[in-house]
């Protein structure tokens, strides 16, 4: 039953996802959170001032001091945006776009705005080497030069690929059920790619060419549809982990999602059509090692504010950080029982995942929620979760209804 007072979307937009070292390489992640922005508007028939508060998410806080930082009051401000809007960047590791819509729903629901827009950008691609130390002097000593994305880890942590490969020993999936659910996102994305499944989320980005008219990069970079099973097999693992590799795991990607909310009151007298309402919303943490459990959590814990049940929903989307992420949590899901967790991996991701599609950090939490969402709308309407995982086991998550 809909009422005044829904926090609804209006608007959801992408760029195409690059793979590392790929066609936005050179594309700081906040001209990608500018490109967003302006479309999200625009797709919405907005303009800067129907907006109250931006919150930005953005994972790689190196990259960000490319730009001095601040990145969401400098995206707005070369968006054209008000220079009285007020903004936030912030840093939830791979939740943080979708940290940044509960922010604006929290925003909404306390009466201090009516609309909000949620980005998140990130391009890792473009993060830089780093050199320590050398402000005071280093002596004898060489400079030492660290790459921040080798590995991908916490100072005092064991790397993620290596903690979601033994948790999901744990819990009886093997390496090759991962690398079967990472042929089976690349061969879903392809389908969807046929079908035009991703035209409703993607704008494209303008690239200059060295010679003639601008290229436009318009399609997702990553996805690998003519991989096998047995060349996934052949793959070693990565950073220690019994499983992982990195043909079940994501890459190091760069793109930008846009989602904007605000009271169904305000999209009824603005004359827009939301696209969905937002039931509930949870966030949660646990123990560093175990963050493949976390959308698990997470998702439970919106199931439970919405009155819904994992059943009830028609879509689940759970971000593949790695393929034991989203194996793991939907058999927690599913209680363990091997037959509902078979049944449920069946409308998990049904476009495919990250592994394909995907995984640039801050933008993650934006996508899987636009994805489920025009998903949903194809399928004439319904309810759909989302949830995602992100560094030393936090998560987030959503819950959503399509009219």
């Amino acid at each position: 039953m809909s009422n005044k007072d829904d926090i609804v979307i209006v608007s959801g937009v992408r760029t195409p996802f690059s793979k590392f070292g790929g066609a936005l390489k050179e594309v700081h992640s906040t001209d990608l959170g500018v490109i967003v922005i302006k479309e999200s508007l625009k797709r919405a028939g907005l303009q800067g001032e129907d907006i109250d508060e931006v919150y930005y998410g953005m994972c790689d806080q190196a990259e960000a001091a490319l730009y001095d930082n601040v990145n969401a009051r400098q995206a707005i401000l070369r968006a054209g945006l008000p220079n009285t809007l007020v903004s936030l960047t912030l840093d939830r590791a791979c939740c943080s776009s979708l940290c940044a819509v509960q922010l604006g729903r929290r925003a909404i629901l306390l009466s201090e705005a009516d609309a909000c827009m949620a980005v998140g950008a990130e391009n890792m691609s473009n993060t830089p080497l780093l050199i320590n130390g050398h402000r005071w002097g280093v002596g004898m000593k060489p400079l030492l030069i660290q790459d921040y994305l080798n590995p991908i880890t916490y100072r005092e942590y064991t790397p993620l690929g290596s903690d979601a490969g033994e948790i999901a020993i744990e819990h009886g999936i093997s390496r090759e059920e991962q690398d079967a659910w990472a042929l089976s996102s690349h061969q879903k994305w392809a389908a969807a790619d046929k079908a035009g499944r991703f035209n409703d989320e993607l704008v494209s980005v303008e690239l200059p060419s060295k010679k003639g008219a601008p290229v436009m990069f318009s399609k997702d970079e990553l996805p690998r549809p003519d991989t096998t099973i047995e060349a996934l097999a052949k793959l070693k693992t990565i950073y220690g982990s019994p499983t992982v590799t990195a043909g079940n795991a994501p890459g190091l990607d760069a793109g930008a999602t846009a989602v904007i909310i605000m009271r169904r009151a305000k999209a009824q007298k603005l004359g827009i059509k939301p696209l969905a309402t937002i039931l509930a919303m949870a966030s949660g943490a646990g123990e560093p090692r175990r963050m493949a459990e976390l959308p698990a959590t997470v998702i439970g814990k919106a199931l439970n504010r919405a009155s819904l049940t994992i059943d009830d929903m028609k879509i689940i989307e759970i971000n593949e950080a790695f393929a034991a992420v989203t194996l793991i949590s939907t058999k927690m899901l599913a209680g363990g029982d091997e037959t509902r967790w078979r049944e449920m991996l069946k409308k998990t991701n049904p476009n495919g995942g990250a592994i394909a599609i995907g995984h640039p950090v801050g933008a993650s939490g934006g996508r899987i929620l636009m994805t489920m969402m025009y998903e949903l709308k194809r399928r004439g309407g319904g309810c759909g979760v989302a949830g995602i995982c992100g560094g030393l086991a936090q998560g987030d998550a959503v819950v959503i209804r399509v009219d």
